[in-house]
């Protein structure tokens, strides 16, 4: 099965839309493909249940008829780190409830995104990094760097922790999310030279992006041929 973990340099740099444009592309394979936000931050009530705007958005992306639960395991109510909302939530993130769910999400598919919360460094909970579950699913990250100001030191920074807390690298995206950012070739061609992994695509500055269509800018090299 082809399965990832999306991370980022930091929050708000366009995991949600990468990961979508990757359940579009990976179809346009002819792949089954699901999405999943195993703790998701924020959430309003609907329907008497905590949902997650992007949580929803990778259960649009995928195939129709997975049940939201599976999909976003813990939907916390407050826009905090996970552990604090989690702790506001008087529970406790664990690893068991995840690995049930991905279970069963990878039975009815045969490609599966990951979505991560914030940087690769985000703590999950007090005793669970990003990391334990990266190590826990066996998947290898795929890095969404954030094209603005610093984004060759975010890079660069979390590519060495992915690697240091002995995560495989596969690729990463560059999303152009400052539309004032100077030299954005310039920075894309540094970080083509210094990443230790492939770029997957660039995605241009675009508001209210529809992932589909930005899915024709990802290359995805072991599909690709």
């Amino acid at each position: 099965m082809f399965a990832l973990y999306v991370s980022g340099t930091d929050t708000g740099i366009g995991k949600t839309l990468a990961s979508c444009a990757l359940l579009h592309a990976l179809r346009g394979y002819g792949l089954h493909s699901l999405g999943m936000k195993p703790v998701a931050s924020g959430c309003e009530r609907i329907d008497g249940e905590w949902r997650n705007a992007d949580a929803l958005a990778l259960q649009a992306a995928g195939e129709p008829g997975i049940a939201y639960a599976d999909i976003n395991p813990y939907a916390l109510q407050h826009p905090l780190a996970p552990e604090l909302a989690a702790r506001d939530a008087g529970i406790e993130i664990s690893l068991p409830p995840i690995l049930d769910a991905h279970a069963r999400l990878a039975d009815r598919c045969d490609a599966l995104i990951v979505e991560g919360v914030g940087g690769w460094a985000a703590p999950l909970s007090a005793q669970l990094m990003q990391a334990d579950l990266v190590h826990a699913l066996r998947v290898p990250v795929l890095l969404v760097v954030g094209l603005r100001l610093g984004c060759l030191n975010h890079a660069l920074l979390s590519a060495r922790a992915i690697a240091a807390d002995g995560a495989h690298l596969a690729g990463w995206i560059a999303s152009h999310v400052d539309p004032a950012m100077e030299r954005v070739e310039d920075n894309i061609a540094m970080l083509r030279q210094r990443m230790p992994a492939p770029c997957w695509g660039v995605f241009p500055h675009a508001p209210d992006a529809d992932p589909a269509a930005m899915a024709r800018y990802l290359r995805i090299p072991m599909l690709a041929g």
